[in-house]
């Protein structure tokens, strides 16, 4: 029952700002840990050598922390551990705030996207503002829930801590810059390798709940035309089924990007609507995962 229990709770509760304005979130440590070895160790020769020692330190460190946490008596620790590190509440109220912000004015709306996404939003229209939430609902409905329960239930909480500093570290020295080209290799990689499956079980999901297996070979088409060899899944999954075109042009840094279009004849001109509409698929999907964890639990207390 505990993945059951885990995931009630984080739906439930979400990130609850009194506690974590007193203690540091566990990803906030992670990503002081990240920061840290990204400013001791990413310099000099050899630095591609040094981010695979870097990785192989944080696995060895969230695996054996995983470890004396499920050694604890009671379980109590892994349900809370488990809510902590999923994301679904998290995830579908950034998305709705964005919603709430078009609403209100581009402004607010781009004020609110700022918070997801790493693109400039400073001259987003309603539609860029969309598009943006929308795709980063997809990719982090893999990333922050799919993934993360994967983990879990091949490796407790040894695996799920795994995955979760691989994922951290990938979103802060994961880059083709100059300074994290080589550093951030490994993490990169890694990355993409334990998120393959999840990425395309997340897909799936979407084409579950949606009812949608009509569209199957549409979304193998289109996720390879996709940036990410993972978020491609995801995105083209909930982009054919509600017929919305992701992907696409975007700026970084003053530079716009010309990315082909996710299900380019779909809708371009999304609306609050639309966001509001993808955050009832993510927790469609939530659901779907949900009810086998409840039942492998009742069978496994009977």
């Amino acid at each position: 029952m505990t993945l059951f229990l885990g995931m009630l709770l984080d739906a439930l509760l979400g990130e609850p700002k009194w506690l974590w304005d007193r203690v540091p979130h566990p990803a906030v440590l992670m990503g002081r840990l990240v920061g840290w070895a990204d400013e001791t160790l990413n310099d000099g020769a050899g630095r591609k050598a040094k981010g695979v020692l870097t990785l192989v330190i944080l696995l060895a460190i969230a695996i054996v922390f995983g470890l004396i946490l499920r050694a604890l008596p009671g379980g109590v620790v892994e349900v809370l551990v488990l809510a902590v590190l999923l994301a679904q509440r998290s995830l579908s109220d950034h998305v709705l705030a964005v919603a709430r912000g078009l609403r209100s004015g581009l402004a607010d709306g781009r004020h609110a996207v700022a918070q997801i996404v790493g693109r400039d939003t400073k001259d987003m229209t309603e539609a860029d503002i969309a598009r943006a939430a929308i795709e980063s609902g997809a990719e982090n409905l893999s990333d922050g829930v799919i993934a993360p329960i994967f983990w879990f239930v091949l490796g407790g909480l040894p695996g799920l801590l795994a995955y979760k500093i691989t994922n951290t570290a990938d979103s802060m020295i994961g880059y083709r810059t100059d300074r994290h080209a080589d550093f951030g290799w490994a993490a990169a990689r890694f990355d993409d390798l334990l998120s393959w499956v999840p990425a395309r079980i997340t897909g799936a999901l979407i084409l579950l709940v949606t009812l949608r297996f009509d569209i199957f070979d549409r979304v193998v088409d289109d996720a390879p035309l996709h940036r990410s060899p993972n978020a491609g899944w995801p995105e083209a999954a909930l982009a054919h089924a509600e017929n919305f075109a992701l992907s696409g042009p975007r700026v970084y840094d003053g530079t716009l990007q010309d990315y082909p279009y996710v299900n380019d004849t779909g809708i371009k001109e999304l609306n609050a609507d639309h966001v509001t509409q993808s955050v009832w698929i993510l927790w469609r999907v939530w659901g779907a995962a949900l009810v086998p964890a409840l039942l492998v639990g009742l069978f496994l207390l009977a």
